[in-house]
């Protein structure tokens, strides 16, 4: 299939299918609306940007949020929502759809299969939702690096402020890692010795970095590094919030 006509299919998609996932979803529908509910349709927008591109995820994940207040949120079969627990609902899958589109875009490029691990998902929709509820900035890198500890398997996670100190091997963007000026071939060697920097962005200026000790045991496939990376990316988002960031 050609890129443009899997790029049109993926539209056609990224319109139909979040409606129709949501009016099969009527049966199970709750008050306040079910999360799980929401993220069976962020599962769709993952499904639809690793199929075509950014734009088909973006267009799925306004289509799922907009569909997901039709039939899923008081008062039914209506573009509008009464309940503030589902109006946060609302917001929050599409917040998280957009997340995923651009981490399922960016694994698409990779040749990678996306995550869809339901799992993974609840972690973005919870430190979605910490974001999003605009609180403390420490509270969110302090949700981060736990969830880091247990995505990656490590033995320890620690948030550096501040100016960069040193040339430790660096968990980059796209999920590789580097060491020095060189790539360095994970998936064969695993992790290089000592700590991983995992760089830390808030609209794209340095607001800090993970510190990563990697422990025993095989090394995480490319898309839960993407994970990883895409969590450190929430925690970038509080903190530009917040103003804590730095001039690259």
């Amino acid at each position: 299939m050609s890129h443009s006509l899997r790029d049109a299919v993926a539209l056609g998609a990224a319109l139909i299918g979040p409606p129709a996932v949501a009016a099969a979803l009527v049966p199970l529908r709750a008050e306040p609306a079910n999360v799980t509910l929401a993220l069976a349709l962020v599962v769709v927008v993952v499904a639809v940007a690793a199929f075509g591109n950014r734009v088909a995820g973006v267009l799925a994940a306004l289509s799922s949020a907009v569909w997901f207040d039709f039939f899923l949120t008081r008062p039914y079969q209506r573009f509008t929502i009464d309940g503030a627990d589902d109006i946060e609902s609302a917001l929050l899958l599409l917040v998280v759809g957009l997340v995923v589109a651009q981490l399922a875009a960016r694994a698409r490029r990779l040749q990678v299969i996306t995550v869809t691990d339901a799992g993974h998902l609840a972690r973005i929709h919870e430190t979605a939702r910490l974001v999003q509820a605009a609180g403390s900035p420490d509270k969110v890198v302090e949700q981060v690096r736990r969830q880091l500890i247990d995505v990656l398997g490590l033995w320890d996670c620690r948030f550096e402020y501040g100016a960069l100190l040193g040339h430790p091997p660096q968990l980059k963007q796209d999920g590789g890692v580097a060491v020095g000026r060189g790539k360095w071939d994970i998936e064969r060697h695993g992790w290089p010795e000592g700590e991983i920097e995992l760089r830390v962005m808030g609209n794209g200026r340095y607001a800090g970095r993970f510190m990563l000790r990697p422990g025993p045991g095989a090394v995480p496939p490319l898309r839960t590094r993407l994970v990883a990376v895409t969590l450190a990316d929430h925690a970038g988002a509080a903190l530009d919030t917040d103003g804590q960031v730095l001039e690259r």
